[in-house]
Parts: C-alpha cells; sequence; structure tokens
C-alpha cells in the first residue's frame, strides 16, 4: 500500500503533479513571482528550494540534475548565473509565501509564492 505521508495528493495523478510542479517551478524562476493556490504554493516552494540546493556547487553534475529535472535550457542558464550567486551565503529559506484573499470563482485562498531578494 502505497502512503503518501509527506506530500499533498492536489486532486491529480502522480506524473500530472510532476509535471505540474516543473511547469510552476520553471515560470517562478523564470519570472521569480508566480500567484497560485496555498496547497500548490507550498508544494512548489518544496520543489523550488530542492532545485535551488542541488545547483549552488555550480559544476556540470549540478547542470546535468537540472537539465533532468527542468528541461528548460533558459531556466537552467538563469539559475546558474543570477539565482545561485544571489543565494550562495544563504542555507534555505530561498522563497517566500504571501497569502491572498479566496478566489471569486470557488473559494481557493490564493498565494504569491516569490524568490527572496
Amino acid at each position: 500500500m502505497i502512503k503518501n505521508h509527506n506530500t499533498r495528493k492536489l486532486a491529480v495523478t502522480p506524473s500530472h503533479k510532476r509535471a505540474m510542479m516543473r511547469n510552476m517551478t520553471r515560470d517562478l524562476f523564470l519570472h521569480e513571482k508566480i500567484t497560485t493556490t496555498v496547497p500548490r504554493a507550498k508544494e512548489v516552494v518544496r520543489f523550488a528550494e530542492k532545485l535551488i540546493t542541488k545547483a549552488k556547487p555550480a559544476d556540470l553534475n549540478a547542470k546535468k540534475a537540472l537539465h533532468g529535472e527542468i528541461n528548460s535550457k533558459e531556466v537552467v542558464k538563469k539559475l546558474f548565473e543570477v539565482l545561485v550567486p544571489r543565494y550562495k551565503e544563504r542555507n534555505g529559506g530561498y522563497t517566500q509565501i504571501l497569502k491572498l484573499d479566496n478566489r471569486k470563482g470557488d473559494g481557493a485562498q490564493k498565494a504569491i509564492v516569490r524568490l527572496v531578494i
């Protein structure tokens, strides 16, 4: 029996969730800010912080690992040229979640996820 103790299901299949996390993280790294619901924001923060930590050695192995996760050359380039030098001295806490009001259609609570400067 599979037990997902430490993750949220988000009402999608595992493959859809993996693709959604990759897409949202790609947009977060490109634009440095995204708007989504609170549960998705919490999952994106977990995924994005792990990727930034993987990229911190800034060597070829880290680059290959990130290409396997994100599949976007421009995002990996920005990650290594802009974000890794920015967070070189920081040991975690690269992102921030700001809660907003509820969405009009279904009442889901929205949040902004942004990279800490």
